[in-house]
């Protein structure tokens, strides 16, 4: 019954700390240690007082992390550098190195406001390692409540669900990046081939516009004068960002650019979002179709 009771704090110690940060509450780091860091540890049920669990000022070889989250005692699973509020930016690296060459599987870089996950050990370069960036001040406390239990709560962590949620996250969002990456190589191959789908789309909506169906040829030549990279200002989503769903389109719709993906109608703005959105529907469907 403790841990529960304890556990339901989260969401008003985020209100509370939100209201200090914005009165400039925390005016150091030894401020934003206490005041944000242990208060939210001891929210999501870590002992803060078992300094084998949570173990403050934790040796790394030439330096220390402020703190070292253990899981057994004095076994570390995950390293938390504090900084002052405001003053995170670029001392995250060296905190990840640590972790990397130590094998702990969660960094975590905050001033208190933002919080910043990594996962050292898996794939990828330093800036995909970063699993996850939450700013307590954007984000509704019902989300950061929610993110932070998913990743810090002290018996998800014990139980291996905290890291095991980390890594699963984080793989779905290198299946996107790869996505992402891919995408100018396939609208490349659908110019080069005369892809039928995206000649019909673009023809469509030319005839929405004007009235008037354009010739084939002439939609076809149109499209080989296209960059072949002319979806590079699409942005892939940020992992702080929620998902965009896609809507079917109601049945009293009027006709519109779309296409229909396992019996199901959905509206597209132009070709190339019907490209991106059914390449996301095939890879939701099969992880390995990328």
């Amino acid at each position: 019954m403790e841990a529960v009771f304890v556990r339901g704090l989260v969401k008003e110690d985020l209100l509370d700390i939100r209201a200090g940060i914005k009165s400039g509450r925390y005016v150091n780091e030894a401020t934003v240690s206490q005041g944000i860091v242990q208060r939210l540890l001891n929210a999501l049920g870590w002992p803060v007082y078992d300094t084998e669990v949570v173990a403050p000022e934790y040796s790394l070889g030439t330096r220390r992390a402020d703190y070292a989250l253990c899981h057994p005692p004095r076994e570390p699973a995950i390293l938390i550098e504090v900084k002052q509020v405001g003053q995170s930016k670029g001392t995250d690296r060296q905190l990840f190195e640590y972790a990397f060459h130590r094998g702990v599987p969660m960094a975590i870089l905050t001033d208190g406001q933002e919080w910043n996950f990594f996962l050292p050990t898996e794939q990828g370069d330093y800036s995909e390692r970063q699993l996850y960036k939450l700013d307590i001040l954007e984000r509704e406390p019902q989300e950061a409540e929610s993110s932070l239990k998913r990743y810090l709560e002290y018996e998800a962590v014990r139980s291996g669900q905290a890291i095991e949620a980390a890594r699963k996250d984080y793989r779905n969002a290198a299946r996107k990046r790869q996505a992402q990456r891919t995408l100018p190589d396939a609208w490349t191959k659908l110019i080069e081939s005369e892809d039928e789908l995206l000649l019909e789309l673009l023809s469509d909506k030319v005839e929405d516009l004007c009235g008037v169906n354009p010739d084939p040829d002439a939609v076809a030549a149109f499209l080989r004068k296209q960059p072949p990279t002319a979806n590079e200002s699409i942005s892939a989503p940020s992992p702080r960002q929620p998902r965009r769903s896609v809507q079917p389109v109601p049945s009293e719709a009027p006709k519109s650019t779309g296409y229909e993906l396992y019996g199901q109608r959905h509206r597209a703005r132009n070709a190339l979002d019907v490209l991106v959105q059914v390449f996301g529907g095939f890879a939701e469907r099969d992880p390995s179709f990328l």
